[in-house]
């Protein structure tokens, strides 16, 4: 193949320029595109005891009031990932109104007794109406008259509520008797009780897309004048970084170019939003998605296991400075190498080189790293990732976050040990930013490169091959100091469909 080096012509180049992408960058994403990095490698499923850690009751107390303390000096900021669209959400129900024919019960139900899963899902949409928050008058009464099409046209229509490109963020999730709530509101509820200080000051920051952002300043304002009687949010926005697209490629390697000629660039995923968390003038971060929420009276739990994990990051990253600072010196005592070897071992699960001075240079850069502290519930059948230790291409074994993808599909092995797991990741994240000193980690460093993903998509009817970056909470984060911890299933209650709205934890008290 000829050098990429011409490939790029000086229009490539000024494109590539305005996105911040050096070509030499380009290059190198052309060649994992041709060349991706392989699968991951499992050693076995983290299990209690085995990995992932059940926190005792006795321990609360002491963790709670670690919590209150740093949350009242203002150490902790709310990072909710929300630059998703609500398409996915309302997938098939986007397929029937863009069809333009106008359903009848009749015959939808005709279509879902031969199997139609999206006449299926029509049906149950329209018979289930009024158990939606977001269901207005004008639909109700559509629903009603048998008028199903409209009921489509006034959810998906911008002269509607438009949520066809709707974010999902933005979307009205739960019923109150004082008015619906977004997904959006439904954060800032939750970080009254989380992450509030002693000035009653609440800080979070959204990543959200170019196209949302307006919607997202306009949302801020009305939840603001609706949950800041007695607190004073702090909300900020970012979106994906330019320089974080990536080059698409065609089937035969080379550059994959639109019917103009010019190069496709591709948004890199959410791994990308390492470079915005490294951005964020944040102390401790507490990540979540922006669809995991439940309403007021069933929060409790999740606001206990919130400040369980936050304690517990606390009280970790304590021991870690104690540690770094009795090897600081130029030749430490044995037994503070001695100590540290065992605290390293305990709380990370990881070998420590048994010379001494192998040791030690590898425990002060353990003990450098930054930390996360990662809420893991039981498996109960979710897609997505979970807790399993992974060696590298060095031997090294250590606790990870994996997804399904990265796995290969085809070593029985591998397979075998994915089946086994006994965990998922619902992405519930107490992360470090700063060293003990107050200055930042270079969050940056610690990404896995290996990790990167390359996936089969297509541009106007055109396959491409399209490069993701290592995911937040898997590749980005691979050489962070890691702690699994056992949460209730009552912590996790994700809205993937439209349908998961109609579950029990979505519902008003009292509904069935």
């Amino acid at each position: 193949m000829a050098d990429d080096r011409a490939v790029f012509t000086p229009e490539d180049e000024r494109q590539l320029a305005a996105h911040g992408i050096a070509p030499d960058e380009a290059r190198r994403q052309l060649e994992l595109l041709r060349h991706p990095p392989g699968h991951v490698r499992l050693v076995r499923p983290c299990t209690v005891g085995d990995g992932i850690v059940v926190l005792a009751e006795d321990r609360w107390p002491e963790l709670l009031e670690r919590h209150r303390a740093a949350s009242a000096r203002g150490r902790l900021t709310k990072f909710v990932p929300a630059s998703g669209a609500a398409s996915r959400m309302f997938r098939t129900l986007l397929v029937e109104y863009e069809a333009g024919g106008p359903p009848s019960r009749r015959t939808l139900a005709s279509r879902a007794a031969t199997g139609d899963a999206v006449a299926a899902d029509v049906l149950r949409f329209l018979e289930a109406i009024e158990r939606f928050p977001f269901a207005t008058s004008a639909m109700i009464e559509a629903a009603r008259a048998g008028r199903d099409h409209e009921v489509l046209e006034l959810l998906f229509d911008e002269s509607g509520l438009g949520y066809a490109s709707m974010p999902k963020g933005l979307i009205l999730f739960h019923r109150y008797p004082g008015g619906a709530r977004t997904a959006f509101d439904e954060h800032l509820a939750e970080a009254v009780e989380q992450i509030r200080d002693e000035t009653g000051r609440c800080r979070l920051h959204f990543t959200v897309s170019p196209a949302h952002r307006e919607e997202f300043e306009r949302a801020r304002s009305r939840a603001v004048a609706r949950f800041g009687d007695r607190n004073a949010f702090e909300i900020s926005f970012s979106e994906q970084e330019p320089r974080t697209d990536t080059i698409a490629a065609g089937l035969d390697g080379r550059p994959f170019r639109d019917d103009a000629g010019r190069l496709v660039l591709r948004p890199g995923g959410h791994g990308a939003l390492i470079h915005n968390l490294a951005a964020l003038d944040a102390d401790l971060v507490l990540i979540k998605n922006i669809d995991n929420v439940v309403p007021d009276h069933l929060r409790a739990p999740t606001h206990l296991w919130k400040k369980l994990l936050t304690g517990l990051h606390l009280e970790i990253e304590e021991r870690l400075a104690d540690h770094a600072d009795q090897l600081a010196a130029v030749d430490p005592p044995r037994d503070a190498i001695a100590s540290a070897r065992e605290f390293v071992t305990r709380t990370f699960g990881l070998a420590v080189p048994a010379d001494t001075g192998t040791a030690l240079d590898a425990l002060r850069d353990r003990l450098a790293r930054p930390l996360r502290v990662c809420g893991v519930v039981r498996n109960q059948g979710e897609p997505g990732g979970g807790p399993f230790w992974v060696q590298d291409r060095d031997g090294r074994i250590s606790p990870q976050i994996v997804e399904a993808s990265q796995i290969d599909p085809a070593a029985p092995d591998q397979q075998a040990i994915r089946a086994a797991a006994t965990h998922f990741n619902p992405v519930d994240l107490v992360c470090g930013l700063r060293r003990p000193d107050g200055t930042r980690h270079d969050l940056l460093h610690w990404i896995d490169p290996d990790t990167a993903f390359v996936s089969r998509k297509s541009h106007l009817g055109r396959d491409l091959l399209a490069l993701e970056w290592p995911g937040l909470w898997n590749g980005a984060m691979a050489g962070w100091n890691t702690v699994f911890v056992e949460v209730p299933q009552e912590t996790f209650a994700p809205v993937k469909t439209v349908f998961d709205l109609l579950r029990p934890e979505h519902q008003p008290p009292g509904d069935d």
